[in-house]
């Protein structure tokens, strides 16, 4: 299996997780992006989860000058890719798309997800009504896909 694999395999086991936080944070009053970190897991009774979240665009220049800046991340080291992503964020259908920055190890991958099986509002509506078997916290998390394949 090639690198690209373990992503698209992960984004599809948490689509759910993610189309949810994605709508939440729509829900808040403006576009913006889904940050998932796959470092630091959480260990539970369900097995391994990670933190999920919602940075709306008015606080996303600041959030990616601060966490791309930091000397152990790497995304493609131009200043444009924070351009890139706002522009992205500012023109993607919260409907049906997903922005989604996804932490693993010192890298930060940006995804475009379109023309998803599920939108957001429907991942939203499918947690609400099935709340008790995603168990969910107070911030969503999502489950681990084997990275090491």
């Amino acid at each position: 299996m090639n690198g690209y694999d373990w992503q698209q395999d992960f984004i599809a086991t948490n689509l759910l997780a993610l189309g949810y936080n994605a709508w939440i944070g729509y829900l808040g009053g403006e576009r913006g992006a889904v940050i998932c970190s796959l470092n630091s897991p959480l260990l539970g009774v369900a097995g391994e989860t990670f933190n999920s979240y919602f940075v709306p665009r008015s606080r996303l220049a600041p959030f990616l000058n601060a966490w791309l800046a930091a000397p152990d991340t790497v995304i493609l080291q131009h200043h444009h890719m924070n351009a890139h992503i706002l522009q992205e964020v500012d023109n993607y259908n919260p409907f049906k798309d997903i922005i989604l920055l996804l932490e693993c190890a010192n890298q930060a991958i940006f995804f475009n997800l379109r023309n998803l099986p599920s939108s957001p509002p429907d991942c939203y509506q499918t947690v609400c009504k099935h709340w008790e078997d995603f168990q969910l916290e107070t911030d969503a998390v999502v489950k681990r896909t084997d990275i090491s394949r």
